[in-house]
């Protein structure tokens, strides 16, 4: 995809403009972290007025990048007035402000330059410039393209350390489907302006807690194949949660383990939270399961999407959406 005119219309914005506040969706991962770190890296060094601001706090998992750039968890009395102010805010790898949480209202009250970045389908309408590539690998192979295009020296040492970690976890360490050539010549050139490939791995997957295996015993213990073994379920209950002192954010990349098994095409994993249900969808192959999600008030990618469902028990939404899934085999 051709986005030389999306980009040209980012460095007339960022030439101009001085005050820049970045922000990313609710229980970020990865990509979002990555992006935002490396473009809020970029602006600083030409001069600018940048803040990140967050909804949620940076998993424990992530916290190298806060090491990169500060970044600020939303406290309604210190930062709406900083977001309302902004001559321009940037939310990156969501395309809603329904995933800014508590920070949407302040960021509908903007009035300066709204510019969205994401890979993500479906954008609402609440921006004045969306740079948006449904084929990238990630958001950070994008932040990649732009900066190189805004300048050939962009790429610094912590820059390439937030990108790398963008795409390599949106890709699944380079296995996703639209992983291509593409995406490792570009890693390639993050390695070769001073990404830790090694590093980057241990800080996001080999620093975790022991009680983060008990949790994922427990989600492995609740497995259940559907559908004549094409489709996969793991659920956890807030027992869970409770009795293995864990959170949510310790179940990043469980999901995962539901395509492991032979013949399984869909892989569906159910959390209750405090406030509902969220449901994790994956797929195998040419499988729209972001389709299915949608029926759930959800959204994402063709093979990764997700669901926060309001209303209704756990066990009435696993059956509802384990039966649904049927139809997408």
């Amino acid at each position: 995809m051709d986005l030389t005119n999306l980009f040209e219309q980012c460095k007339t914005i960022f030439a101009e403009k001085n005050c820049f506040v970045l922000t990313t969706h609710i229980n970020p991962d990865g990509d979002g972290l990555g992006s935002e770190v490396a473009l809020a890296l970029f602006l600083t060094g030409e001069g600018k007025n940048v803040s990140i601001i967050n909804q949620s706090e940076t998993p424990s998992y992530y916290t190298f990048m806060n090491g990169l750039f500060p970044i600020a968890v939303f406290s309604p009395e210190k930062h709406s007035q900083i977001i309302k102010d902004a001559d321009v805010f940037l939310a990156l790898d969501t395309n809603t402000p329904a995933r800014f949480s508590a920070l949407k209202e302040s960021v509908l009250q903007n009035r300066g330059t709204k510019i969205c970045i994401d890979h993500h389908p479906d954008p609402d309408a609440f921006a004045g410039l969306y740079v948006i590539d449904e084929q990238a690998t990630a958001t950070g192979e994008i932040i990649f393209k732009l900066l190189k295009y805004l300048s050939s020296t962009a790429i610094t040492p912590p820059i390439a350390e937030g990108l790398y970690a963008a795409i390599m976890t949106d890709t699944g360490s380079f296995r996703f489907p639209k992983t291509d050539s593409e995406t490792h010549i570009i890693a390639a050139e993050l390695l070769a302006h001073g990404a830790n490939p090694t590093k980057i791995y241990q800080n996001i997957f080999e620093e975790g807690h022991a009680n983060k295996l008990k949790l994922l015993g427990r989600a492995l213990e609740s497995l259940t194949v559907y559908h004549h073994g094409t489709v996969a379920a793991m659920v956890l209950h807030r027992r869970d949660f409770t009795e293995t002192l864990t959170s949510e954010e310790d179940t990043d990349n469980m999901i995962n383990y539901t395509l492991t098994i032979g013949g399984v095409k869909i892989g569906l994993m159910f959390t209750e939270l405090g406030d509902g249900v969220k449901v994790s969808f994956r797929s195998k192959g040419e499988i729209p399961i972001n389709k299915l999600a949608k029926e759930f008030g959800g959204n994402g990618h063709m093979n990764a999407a997700g669901a926060r469902i309001h209303g209704g028990t756990l066990d009435e939404i696993v059956k509802q959406v384990t039966e649904r899934s049927e139809q997408f085999i």
